[in-house]
């Protein structure tokens, strides 16, 4: 298994873990409830353009109670106002970076997702969450004026109106609401979340890695709303060896 931890103020620390096809990175500063300085952002979105060219899929944590609570605002009271702009320009870099990675991700929410975070879970293709998850975007208690990057993958999930009501009133949404929203695709009990998400991420990968990045990117560009072109259906390799092993009446060995 190879491991890299990256350590930054008041012991918080991001680590970086490769078991196998797995990649797993883990958001550790229990301290701060998981929020994410300048550094953290940067650091993650450079662990995720470099992911390990064995790695298919990617999974996404907060140690302890919590997912994150979204950006260190304590670093934000000592920010000028363009400062701040830089660092949501900083934020958006990384979320997208997740949102465009290649390979599929899960977001495996333990706790409260709020803010950036919130966000942060939204990028991530698959969400699995425990009966402690919450949601929520209180910006307008800080005067952040959130821009359409943000705001697009609210909508996405919410729909415009639920967007707006849940910044307008600053409430948030709990575990069995966000199941019914659809901000999250699973729900199980706390004591399981982490045997439920490897479980969901090996399950993932016995399916045709082809098919997944496909789809991935297909997906995607159906989103951005551009103008798309039809490619190949089927893989040259993956798809003969998935129709012989339905014939054949065993597992496919993608």
């Amino acid at each position: 298994m190879k491991v890299v931890v990256e350590r930054f103020n008041e012991q918080g620390t991001l680590r970086f873990q490769l078991a196998g096809p797995i990649g797993v990175i883990t958001i550790d500063r229990s301290s701060q409830r998981n929020a994410l300085t300048q550094d953290m952002w940067k650091t993650m979105k450079n662990w995720v353009v470099s992911l390990p060219s064995k790695t298919r899929l990617l999974v996404i944590r907060g140690a302890g109670s919590d997912f994150t609570a979204g950006s260190d605002i304590k670093e934000f009271s000592v920010l000028t106002v363009d400062q701040a702009n830089i660092a949501f320009e900083t934020m958006e870099e990384t979320i997208s970076a997740i949102e465009n990675v290649s390979i599929p991700t899960i977001a495996s929410i333990n706790g409260p997702a709020f803010g950036a975070g919130f966000i942060l879970a939204l990028a991530c293709d698959v969400r699995i969450g425990t009966e402690n998850a919450m949601f929520g975007m209180p910006v307008g208690k800080l005067g952040i004026t959130l821009q359409p990057p943000f705001l697009r993958r609210m909508i996405q999930t919410l729909g415009p109106s639920r967007t707006k009501d849940l910044i307008y009133t600053a409430r948030s949404y709990k575990a069995n609401q966000a199941m019914e929203l659809r901000i999250l695709n699973y729900l199980v009990p706390s004591e399981k979340l982490d045997s439920e998400t490897i479980s969901l991420a090996r399950r993932m990968l016995l399916q045709s890695r082809a098919s997944l990045l496909a789809v991935k990117k297909n997906v995607n560009l159906v989103l951005s709303g551009m103008q798309m072109e039809t490619g190949y259906w089927v893989d040259n390799n993956d798809f003969k060896e998935g129709v012989r092993a339905f014939t054949e009446k065993r597992p496919a060995h993608f």
